[in-house]
């Protein structure tokens, strides 16, 4: 098959289609025939350190989508021709190639109405706002939320989520994606460079602070909203922890939320990993509704990704970028 090879770690910028063999479906697994691959930082994070279960050619790539071409034993509810899309394990050969092989109960079925590329657009992004949302956050407590980069995959869907939810929705962002982020849903977009965010929140909040934050910028970022978050408030964080010694125990009760999608993977339960299917059907079903989009800005070949992940990395990048394959 064709598939885009790191030869060694830190030389995704030099990526080229090459021939490699096609992967095989073992037990509990499905090959699929790839039609659309999502890009999201971490191919390019993952791409520079490397990982220690890699072998060398690697294949980057965690979110895919497209036809079920083969199942191994122990498979039911699947069937050759399905319309599938995934969450890869970040330990295995992904998405950038014309197959790939993952785990038959971490699937979601594409419903007719939506496109590959639509659907790809979706995991690593989208099931991250998920999870944090809904599997980290007492949703029904919350009434204001923060949700920072607004303009990027986890806080465009993370605002599209929350304001489905009726929810408040504050965001950060660079003035000139305001217009874009409140486009999404947000009710107020702070310009984080040149506002100081803390008294905007406040100003916003008439003191108090908000009930939640999802941070996806970085430690020092999730470290200065705990200056906003209100009495017995969240903090979900997927780019590094807060500093949780500047609060003191025992005054204001702020839980801390880690999340790492990937996890779900790595521990050896299937539970975990069905429920990347289970996400992957929810957020689906709300974008074949039209209550979310799937923030696909761009559509590229395989042989562009390289170029993609550059733009990425420079984190100006709006919305998601997909990869058509075949």
């Amino acid at each position: 098959m064709k598939a885009l090879l790191l030869k060694d770690k830190n030389q995704w910028r030099e990526m080229k289609i090459e021939e490699i063999e096609t992967p095989t479906a073992g037990q509990g697994e499905v090959l699929i025939k790839v039609y659309a691959a999502g890009l999201n930082p971490v191919d390019y994070k993952t791409g520079t350190n490397g990982n220690p279960a890699w072998t060398y050619p690697h294949i980057l790539g965690l979110d895919g989508a497209g036809t079920i071409e083969a199942i191994g034993n122990d498979v039911s509810g699947w069937s050759v021709g399905d319309r599938v899309v995934f969450h890869l394990d970040m330990r295995k050969k992904g998405a950038f190639a014309e197959y790939a092989v993952t785990t038959a109960h971490s699937l979601s079925r594409i419903p007719d109405a939506l496109s590959f590329e639509d659907a790809v657009a979706l995991p690593t992004a989208g099931y991250t706002a998920y999870q944090a949302l809904f599997r980290k956050f007492p949703m029904d407590q919350i009434e204001t939320i923060m949700i920072h980069g607004g303009a990027g995959g986890v806080g465009g869907f993370g605002i599209q989520l929350a304001k489905n939810e009726g929810k408040t929705v504050i965001s950060t962002a660079s003035s000139h994606n305001h217009e874009y982020v409140q486009s999404l849903g947000a009710d107020y977009v702070i310009d984080y460079r040149n506002e100081d965010v803390k008294e905007r929140v406040k100003e916003i909040t008439g003191g108090r602070g908000v009930d939640a934050v999802l941070d996806t910028v970085s430690r020092d970022s999730a470290t200065a909203s705990l200056d906003y978050i209100a009495y017995g408030g969240h903090i979900a964080h997927i780019a590094g922890a807060p500093d949780y010694s500047l609060i003191k125990p025992f005054t204001r009760v702020i839980s801390y939320h880690e999340i790492a999608l990937n996890a779900n993977h790595h521990q050896g339960d299937v539970i975990a990993e069905k429920d990347l299917g289970k996400m992957g059907d929810e957020l689906l079903s709300l974008v074949e509704e039209g209550r979310v989009s799937s923030l696909l800005e761009r559509t590229i070949s395989l042989e562009e990704v390289p170029e993609a992940l550059v733009e990425l990395s420079e984190r100006h990048v709006k919305g998601k970028i997909v990869a058509k394959i075949g």
